[in-house]
């Protein structure tokens, strides 16, 4: 479905069964997008695993709140780089090595 396959701006939800952990993050990373994912787990160490193995820019955890100095951008078609915070200066920066030998 469209729902499940684009990236949807907007208030949606999509609910899709899976059989265990690896094929909810299968079918959580088999998508051109990538810019948010979400976990809901009293797990602590799921969260974490889980967390790291989604192909997104940002995954938050239990409901956490925005970050603002957190860096924002996603994966594949969502975006390449990050902007906010930091992250952000590269983008807007050029740098220069330059090797001497004197």
């Amino acid at each position: 479905m469209v729902i499940a396959r684009e990236e949807i701006f907007g208030p949606v939800i999509s609910a899709i069964p899976f059989r265990d952990e690896a094929d909810a993050i299968a079918l959580a990373n088999d998508s051109d997008y990538g810019l948010y994912g979400y976990v809901w787990t009293r797990d602590a160490e799921r969260a974490l695993r889980v967390a790291r193995a989604l192909r997104t820019g940002t995954v938050q955890v239990n409901g956490s709140p925005l970050n603002p100095d957190a860096p924002f951008g996603g994966y594949r078609r969502s975006g390449i780089g990050r902007d906010g915070g930091r992250w952000a200066l590269a983008a807007y920066s050029e740098l220069k090595y330059i090797g001497w030998t004197a």
